[in-house]
């Protein structure tokens, strides 16, 4: 047997700790893992000189925009930038132009993306029009519906509560979660307009707007209706030591929920938003330092599924405006979320165990991601090697994203992605893409 390539000298980790072994691949699957001396011969091989293997990192929360927002991202841009952060797989949300949100926004959007893919990436539909497309959309593969609760973004009234009701029910038996932005909008609303009307136009009106209150009221509203009809949950970017209190309390009695929240918002504090300004306004936006001990501990105690980068690219103009109410809210986060965590990792807030539960194990099982998450035989080859003692500072500019900004621009980091293994095939190494465009794959939910 004559395999594909043979990857010697590993620090894999498993789920008991870092084993130094050799990883065989086949067609793009792990076909054994061992000892060098006990791996097949092969087409391939390569020294990984005792770097550390992870399961492929997936991001379950990117706007890869494209079609008509092509000139924030792109597939290509962002899949690249998935890549040179370290991961594998990303979750495309459905906010784009046109919105996703049929059968034929889906495959259309499917279409144009599988042609430009560097990674795997699966994707979200919001609800349609007609609530008789919602089966034939999860028969598509998407991994999750979405629901922003600031505005109607798809086809689903957000502020008609029977509406929601009946959408929720229509899922309950499909197994797919809905994915769900919890801010109120009446009452962000009312807030935005009170502070506009007082001339408030600044990043301190937006974190005013943006109350916790605005998180909980949706949160607990979601929770509501999830409690009569039992459909998978999945709270993104929680933000808030009330919100996320509430979702804590739900799983305590085994109701389907989950949820994750942000490098930002573990990292940036409402102070730093007030220095930075408005390059890094983000909604949710990023809180006070109770807010982010509570997030700290729920990630640390498993309440915090996974975490997510929110990567949301604008174009740097569109950052810029003399009122807060003007800027479109978002960064990018694809390049910056694993040196981020693994100089956590470093400083011993996180664990590497945490790091893979929350960005391999967890989004995999969530989202029906079968066959990755981990590193067995048999599972997709999607592989992320990280240089532990690698020392740098991010540099926006390097991004291979075209949003070339960052609250974290000049952070000093200890910990780098410096190949990714993408179904078997090498597409990043030391930073650059090394891998032709259409490697990647559409990842289906199973």
């Amino acid at each position: 047997m004559i395999v594909d390539l043979v990857l010697n000298n590993a620090n894999a980790y498993f789920e008991n700790g870092i084993v130094n072994c050799s990883i065989a691949i086949d067609q793009g699957k792990i076909v054994r893992i061992g000892r060098e001396a006990s791996m097949p011969h092969a087409a391939g091989k390569v020294d990984l000189k005792s770097l550390l293997v992870l399961p492929g990192l997936i991001d379950a929360h990117v706007h890869l925009r494209d079609e008509g927002k092509a000139y924030k991202e792109d597939f290509c841009s962002g899949t690249s930038a998935a890549a040179a952060g370290g991961f594998t797989t990303v979750l495309d949300m459905p906010n784009n132009k046109p919105t996703t949100m049929s059968l034929e926004t889906l495959r259309n959007r499917m279409s144009i993306a599988a042609k430009k893919l560097l990674v795997n990436v699966g994707f979200y539909s919001e609800f349609p029009e007609d609530t008789n497309e919602i089966e034939r959309i999860v028969e598509e593969g998407i991994v999750a519906f979405k629901l922003f609760m600031t505005e109607q973004v798809g086809g689903l009234d957000v502020s008609d509560g029977h509406a929601l009701l009946r959408a929720f029910r229509n899922l309950s038996g499909l197994g797919i979660p809905v994915a769900v932005h919890a801010e109120d909008r009446v009452l962000l609303e009312k807030n935005r307009g009170r502070l506009e009307r007082a001339s408030q136009n600044g990043v301190q009106a937006f974190l005013k707007a943006h109350s916790e209150n605005v998180e909980v009221k949706a949160i607990d509203r979601i929770i509501g209706i999830a409690n009569r009809v039992k459909t998978h949950v999945h709270f993104c970017h929680v933000s808030t030591r009330r919100g996320l209190g509430a979702i804590c309390n739900e799983k305590a009695f085994s109701m389907p929920i989950t949820c994750e929240t942000t490098p930002h918002n573990l990292f940036l504090a409402a102070d730093d938003l007030v220095k930075t300004g408005m390059l890094a306004v983000t909604m949710p936006p990023v809180r006070e330092k109770k807010h982010i001990t509570a997030l700290w501990r729920g990630v640390k105690d498993g309440c915090v599924d996974i975490l997510a980068s929110d990567h949301a690219p604008h174009a740097l103009e569109e950052k810029k405006a003399k009122s807060i109410w003007d800027v479109k809210v978002g960064i990018p986060g694809l390049e910056t979320t694993l040196p981020l965590l693994l100089t956590a990792v470093k400083l011993g807030r996180l664990s590497l165990a945490d790091v893979v539960r929350l960005m391999s194990k967890k989004p995999a099982e969530i989202f029906g991601l079968k066959g990755r998450g981990s590193l067995e035989e048999g599972n997709v080859a999607d592989l992320t090697v990280v240089d532990l003692n690698r020392e740098y500072k991010i540099d926006a500019s390097e991004f291979h994203s075209k949003a070339k900004y960052s609250p974290f621009d000049g952070w000093k980091v200890e910990g780098k992605p410096v190949k990714a293994f993408v179904n078997g095939k090498l597409v990043m190494d030391e930073g650059e893409i090394v891998a032709e465009i259409g490697i990647g794959k559409i990842v289906r939910r199973e």
